[in-house]
């Protein structure tokens, strides 16, 4: 029923954005007779919100395969979403709207932010400043890398430099590229989102998510940037030294994509605070799949579990992978 309210109140809403445009474009333009106040909600106005230029709103479908959920063994995970994107249905859900901490599932969005506004000269200079605590990809200050080099950090290595050094180097610096972030968050229609950093770390303030927002985002970042699916897909890659900077090796041992035929990334994630959180990407017979999982104490088992128990449900057989890798 809650789905159903959901979808319900989602038609309306854009309805009434749609018919609201229609009428403040009118009275703009045709009735000058009193002062105008628009319908539109503050964050779809590109006056209030320069991501609306990118509009795209996607709902994910609110009908869910039956399966034998009493074949998937006991789950820890707090929140889980298993989508079937050829399917466009919902496979599995735990809790899909509930806002909990996401960790470094945050630099999906951050890596979208990024590859909207690409440096013109293609030069990031790191500052003393974007060297933050926890996982790195090992910059430095003074080093200039492009936009590719530190995404393949920022996803492979889950690098918060990597984050802070794209933040800093965004027009109007860090703080803009946080509001790009939630600006962006709200023109997506993620309505229970909200980022204080661009790494996910803990202490900045209330940062939260849930398993059904970042479906909506990673749907998008993989669909509208190659560069993404193509960074989140690589299981190793090594930044060549030249005169910017020192060679840096990287590897992507967390998602599943040297583990589970299909797999082709996303994220993976970790704080005390958020548990253990990952986002997976799988195309295996012609099957695309999304699956979320929030707070986990064993995300990786966990999350083969669930893929095996979603390409049953549409009668495939899942492939097999060693289940200690």
């Amino acid at each position: 029923m809650k789905k159903f309210f959901a979808y319900f109140f989602s038609v309306i809403f854009l309805t009434t954005a749609l018919f609201g445009g229609i009428w403040y474009f009118y009275r703009s333009y045709f009735d000058h007779s009193e002062q105008i106040n628009s319908p539109i909600p503050d964050f779809l106005m590109l006056t209030k919100n320069n991501q609306v230029t990118l509009l795209d709103f996607w709902s994910p479908v609110v009908q869910q395969i039956q399966g034998d959920e009493g074949s998937l063994p006991d789950l820890t995970a707090q929140s889980v979403l298993m989508y079937d994107l050829t399917e466009n249905k919902i496979i599995y859900e735990k809790d899909p709207n509930v806002r909990r901490p996401m960790a470094s599932l945050t630099k999906i969005m951050t890596a979208v932010i990024a590859l909207d506004t690409p440096k013109p000269d293609d030069r990031y200079m790191v500052t003393k400043a974007d060297i933050v605590t926890g996982d790195a990809m090992g910059v430095s200050p003074g080093e200039v890398y492009t936009l590719q080099d530190l995404l393949y950090g920022l996803v492979l290595h889950s690098g918060n430099d990597a984050a802070e050094t794209l933040a800093s180097n965004y027009p109007g610096g860090r703080s803009a590229f946080i509001q790009a972030m939630n600006n962006k968050a709200k023109a997506l229609g993620m309505v229970d989102t909200n980022y204080t950093n661009p790494s996910g770390l803990e202490g900045d303030g209330d940062q939260y998510t849930t398993t059904y927002d970042l479906l909506i985002l990673t749907k998008y970042a993989l669909e509208h940037y190659p560069l993404f699916a193509q960074v989140v897909s690589t299981g190793a890659y090594t930044i060549p030294a030249d005169s910017d900077h020192k060679e840096i090796d990287l590897s992507n041992e967390t998602n599943l994509v040297t583990s589970y035929p299909g797999v082709k990334g996303v994220k993976d994630g970790y704080t005390p605070e958020a548990g253990l959180c990952l986002v997976t990407y799988l195309d295996y017979d012609g099957q695309k799949i999304i699956g979320v999982i929030l707070n986990s104490q064993d995300r990786r088992g966990e999350m083969k579990s669930l893929l095996d128990y979603s390409l049953k449900t549409v009668n495939i057989t899942p492939p097999p992978y060693n289940p200690n890798e």
